[in-house]
């Protein structure tokens, strides 16, 4: 593509990209650029939120451009601030460690891994003695980092502000100048640490990065940023049954917007589907996105074990199996043995909010002892089952 068809492309659905005349420019007068995206290993798993952004990342890649994605592992100390009301849970660094490989075996579902380098902030951010920290943050001013609504409220609302929470759009900046980024990319909940990047390498003499940002994904609930803690995700690790069914669980009118963000199907083609029953829409949406991580044949698979539990109501056949020689159990420790609630908390939770059956009759009683005295049917939710066996 021609420089001016490159942009066309980049731009579709990008919320806003600063500037984008100077993208063009970069574009014809480089050719291949250098494309930023950093992410925190903050968490085990990635979700189709962060989808969003390597998915436009893969968009670059395909037009020939090198894409350069940052684990934050040394900015994960603190803990990205934006939204936050209040100062983040340190990570160890062994939750660091784990998390960051995590995300490095999951991005190559997305990106292409030949045209992808990866790199560790803690490269350049570790190394930085305390008085080029001193000079990094003599280069912008308290009011500058007030400007951030999230730290205005804070401040206004007297709740505490680390210092070090001051330091993270710096670092994060820092990281644009140590990569000389081209165009840096992130969600709309970015653009002050985005364009904070651009004013840093301005400071270190240094041609500023296009900014471009993309909208937030809603999760499952349909309200909040999709999010693990809120726990209103769709992992792309989870597997094609999970992810079909929790696609299928978004509301109607979300449809539309993860058909342009999560898949590859042009504008008529998403108008078309807008048509479509919202039933039916969100069966072809969860197809195509199943179909993107696992292959065509894993989503027909998924979809028809969602429609033999949600429309003819049966139990699949191809569940899991616990077998034990317990005459009773209590409910919330079976919950845990067999990998349906990851603590007895949970446990407790599902059950009050009655989402744990027994044989197809709710729970209700936390502290329920479990008669086994043959074959039975756990489930959990809408798509979670186990069979109990008996031994003798």
């Amino acid at each position: 593509m021609n420089p001016e068809e490159q942009v066309c492309l980049i731009k579709k659905n990008v919320v806003k990209i600063v500037k984008e005349e100077e993208l063009l420019e970069k574009i014809k007068k480089r050719g291949s650029l250098r494309i930023k995206l950093g992410v925190d290993p903050t968490a085990p798993d990635i979700h189709l939120g962060t989808a969003v952004p390597l998915l436009k990342l893969r968009c670059f890649q395909d037009l020939g451009h090198k894409v350069i994605l940052v684990i934050g592992d040394f900015t994960a100390r603190i803990g990205d601030p934006s939204g936050k009301m209040k100062t983040r849970r340190p990570l160890s660094s062994e939750e660091i460690a784990s998390n960051a490989h995590t995300y490095q075996e999951q991005v190559f579902k997305i990106l292409d891994s030949k045209k992808t380098e990866i790199v560790f902030n803690s490269k350049w951010l570790a190394s930085l003695s305390f008085s080029e920290v001193l000079d990094l943050a003599s280069r912008c001013t308290v009011a500058r980092i007030l400007e951030r609504d999230d730290f205005y409220k804070r401040y206004h609302n007297n709740s505490p502000i680390g210092l070090h929470e001051f330091l993270y759009p710096l670092m994060q900046a820092y990281d644009s100048v140590a990569l000389k980024a081209d165009v840096e990319i992130g969600g709309t909940d970015q653009t002050f640490n985005l364009l904070m990047g651009r004013e840093m390498q301005k400071s270190y003499g240094q041609s500023p990065q296009v900014i471009i940002t993309l909208p937030l994904l809603e999760g499952t609930d349909g309200k909040e940023k999709m999010s693990k803690s809120l726990g209103n995700y769709i992992g792309i690790n989870e597997s094609p049954e999970e992810m079909y069914g929790k696609v299928m669980s978004i509301p109607d009118e979300l449809t539309g917007k993860y058909f342009r963000l999560l898949t590859f199907l042009d504008e008529e083609e998403i108008k078309n589907k807008e048509k479509l029953h919202p039933k039916k829409a969100k069966e072809d949406l969860a197809m195509e996105i199943v179909s993107f991580y696992y292959g065509k044949s894993s989503a027909e698979k998924a979809k028809d074990k969602f429609n033999l539990i949600f429309k003819k109501k049966k139990v699949p056949e191809d569940i899991s199996i616990y077998k034990t020689k317990e005459d009773k159990i209590w409910i919330v420790r079976l919950l845990q043995i067999v990998n349906l609630a990851r603590s007895g908390a949970e446990a407790r939770r599902l059950i009050l909010q009655g989402g744990v059956k027994w044989d197809g009759e709710k729970i209700r009683d936390i502290d329920l002892e479990i008669l086994i005295n043959n074959e039975h049917i756990l489930q959990v939710g809408k798509r979670k089952f186990m069979k109990i066996v008996k031994e003798s």
